[in-house]
């Protein structure tokens, strides 16, 4: 039986008429004398198989989950969900999945285990911690954590007396942007981004890979932004799916994209193409910008970047003719180079200098209300020894820094480091310098990994935990802040599958055993949730039939004519001029910074993602392994005549310090500059748990055995990596 589209969204809507109509046709059915069937339940609930945690709503007949769409009415989704999303059903159905509790019972990495209960298995660990409290300190605990599971046990790990956790996600992802917007504008820009794509007339993406990253709501504003006109700008060393979508595609020597951003703001700024209005109303150090740039003209810049001088002052006309509606955007994956946070620092005072922060078809302002915030538990956390997860950088975040933790697990030093959590994350595929991260982890004397798959990094533990997936349990609320704010549920669609448990309930047991309990004072993550949406006013059983509800009267996404904003710095403007990074002592304005290129015969290794996979986490999945197996090595045509190389033939991969690739099919192409080599993410596993995705592909982590690392907050650029290509496979 089924349904056309509109009874979907009359059934998603109300979802409480299911079981009504099922039991009226249950009882004809019967009345005729034939088996019943079942009517389909459509449960809403937050996808989680990428960050963006669209809407989603379940289709589930008999106990099963058959479909997944996404919800109408949640921002995130509109209505739609990518092939990640749908392939949540994979996840949940896969047979590689953890499926039990499990303790090493050979040498790291040897991958030998003992399935176990899961009282024995928490009665381990906690038995592990007590020791190594009593011994070096709480503190000697770390969290290398991502996604929805981070709130459970970094609350676990405070409540014992350790502030040592760190997301990799920080310092390899967002930190840098983060930082410049926040030194900038006085606050990030937001996780989705607050981008105000539908409306922009301007498009440019700097290495940001729109239609590639399926970023769900951005694909869809930007199908719409450039069905309606909008001018697209993209820089990038390699013809990307958006550069398809471009009227100007500037093929950048990698390393120089500070060059162009400086040229660009000096064009402007001499031209007289910033919004004059806007600067004098809401920025503080234009002279000293203005001053600054006088060195970096066009012909400066095309001698770095390879994009001729012409190109750079044409592109600089459009943004200055089309402002304020341009969009900057100021992209993800944002870790480069030793100078991250100075080039995302060019990008926003760009956005400033066309005064499109706060205007339509630029970057939205946070919504006007917010949530005040509800704690998993009143009481204190114990005081804790200094935490070293930070290190030394003035501007890390409180997200830390997992290279830190690293560091101090191999050196002890300023204290020792003496056991690991990892929840969520694939370490093995998320941090450089694999060798050191095996080092460190050869180091401990406990590693817990919390995960749904056995991936390369979970199988070096010595307790493997498995959580369940989010078709399968609560997590805490999503507050969500696009143009208005508001806030999602994940509920559980379907009971958990096999021994797995939700990531609440691990640290919430594992408290209780470490004498805790005082810190998880609610019996089931539902009942804080409903506590939690009592004090913020949020109807608990609405946002159960809905999955999301928008806070009404919070919608502020644009400055009002002539108003006299606040800005969050310290100066209350828009700091183009940073007093705190010169405290510090940094530029307090961007300068340009020169980087290694190449040497003859070897390629810079550039990296991205592909529409259908999240990194490593999706490879093993059965829906999404049958539309890419495996990635490919893009080579420029004339580097692959020059070496007798053919399209589809497996190479090699050999970088500057000996490390060898798996074997990976050369995909011979114009859409990539000579001097690079691109790979697809997180392919490549060495997890023979993982039966699809095994050996398949190359792993571009494997080749990133150097880093450079920004001084400012720490972020890790790791496109300082080279490689040059042999047919021995």
């Amino acid at each position: 039986m089924d349904l056309s589209r509109r009874d979907f969204l009359k059934i998603a809507a109300t979802a409480g008429g299911a079981a009504v109509a099922t039991n009226s046709v249950v009882k004809t059915v019967l009345a005729l004398g034939k088996r019943p069937v079942s009517l389909p339940q459509y449960i809403p609930t937050t996808c989680e198989m990428c960050f963006w945690r669209c809407g989603a709503i379940a289709k589930v007949v008999d106990g099963k989950v058959v479909k997944l769409d996404g919800n109408p009415i949640h921002p995130n989704s509109r209505g739609k969900l990518c092939a990640r999303g749908h392939g949540g059903i994979g996840l949940l159905y896969d047979q590689d999945r953890l499926k039990t509790p499990l303790i090493n019972t050979g040498a790291k990495a040897e991958g030998k285990f003992k399935k176990v209960s899961w009282d024995e298995a928490l009665g381990y660990i906690a038995d592990k911690m007590q020791k190594i409290k009593e011994k070096y300190g709480p503190e000697s605990i770390a969290l290398l954590t991502h996604g929805s599971i981070s709130t459970y046990f970094i609350h676990l790990l405070q409540a014992f007396g350790s502030p040592n956790f760190a997301f990799p996600s920080f310092a390899l992802c967002r930190g840098a942007r983060d930082t410049a917007f926040e030194i900038t504008f006085g606050e990030a820009v937001g996780n989705p981004e607050r981008i105000d794509i539908q409306n922009s007339k301007v498009i440019v993406l700097i290495g940001s890979h729109l239609g590639e990253n399926a970023h769900n709501s951005q694909c869809q504003e930007f199908a719409e932004a450039v069905g309606k006109g909008a001018t697209v700008i993209v820089l990038d060393p390699r013809f990307s799916t958006a550069a398809g979508k471009a009227k100007y595609w500037l093929p950048i020597k990698p390393a120089t994209d500070l060059a162009i951003l400086l040229a660009w703001i000096n064009i402007i700024i001499n031209e007289g193409l910033y919004d004059k209005d806007y600067v004098a109303r809401y920025t503080l150090g234009f002279n000293e910008l203005a001053q600054a740039v006088k060195e970096y003209t066009p012909q400066w810049a095309e001698k770095e970047t390879d994009i001729p001088a012409t190109l750079i002052i044409e592109t600089a006309r459009v943004l200055g003719k089309n402002k304020p509606n341009v969009l900057i955007h100021p992209g993800r994956h944002t870790a480069w180079y030793s100078d991250n946070v100075q080039r995302q620092r060019a990008i926003a005072i760009l956005v400033a200098l066309l005064g499109a922060y706060g205007r339509p078809g630029g970057i939205y302002l946070s919504p006007k209300k917010k949530l005040e915030p509800v704690f998993l538990s009143e009481k204190d956390y114990p005081e804790h020894k200094p935490e070293l997860n930070k290190g030394n950088y003035p501007f890390a975040g409180d997200e830390g820094l997992t290279h830190v933790i690293v560091k101090a697990t191999l050196t002890e030093q300023p204290y020792p480091i003496k056991a690991w959590f990892i929840t969520g994350t694939n370490i093995m595929k998320a941090m450089p310098n694999q060798k050191d991260t095996i080092k460190a982890l050869e180091k401990l004397d406990l590693v817990v990994a919390v995960d749904i798959m056995p991936y390369d990094g979970v199988m070096l533990a010595d307790v493997v935990l498995p959580e369940c997936t989010y078709l399968e349990r609560h997590d805490d609320f999503f507050v969500v802040k696009e143009r208005a704010l508001g806030v999602s549920l994940r509920q559980p669609v379907v009971q958990p599958m096999y021994e797995t448990k939700p990531g609440w309930w691990i640290a919430k047991e594992l408290g209780k055993r470490l004498g805790l309990e005082d810190y998880f004072p609610w019996n089931t993550l539902e009942e804080f949730l409903k506590t939690k949406a009592q004090i913020w006013g949020v109807d608990y059983s609405e946002l159960v039939k809905k999955g999301y509800i928008e806070i009404p009267e919070s919608s502020k996404p644009y400055l009002l004519p002539d108003e006299n904003y606040k800005f969050k710095t310290p100066s209350g403007k828009i700091e183009l001029y940073s007093q705190e990074l010169k405290r510090h002592g940094f530029d307090p304005i961007p300068k340009y910074t020169k980087h290694e290129q190449p040497p003859e015969g070897w390629f810079r290794l550039i990296y991205g993602r592909a529409p259908v996979h999240t990194f490593s986490r999706t490879i093993n999945n059965p829906s999404l392994w049958e539309l890419m197996e495996e990635n490919v090595a893009w080579i420029n045509t004339k580097v692959a005549k020059k070496i007798g190389l053919n399209h589809g033939e497996y190479i090699v991969l050999v970088n500057q310090d000996g490390i060898k690739s798996n074997k990976v099919k050369a995909k011979v192409t114009e859409r990539i500059r000579p001097d690079c080599i691109y790979l697809v993410h997180g392919f490549g596993s060495t997890s023979r748990f993982l039966r699809r995705a095994y050996l398949r592909g190359a792993d571009d982590q494997q080749l990133i055995t150097r880093y450079a690392v920004d001084p400012i907050a720490g972020t890790v650029g790791m496109r300082v990596n080279f490689v040059k290509i042999t047919k021995e496979v």
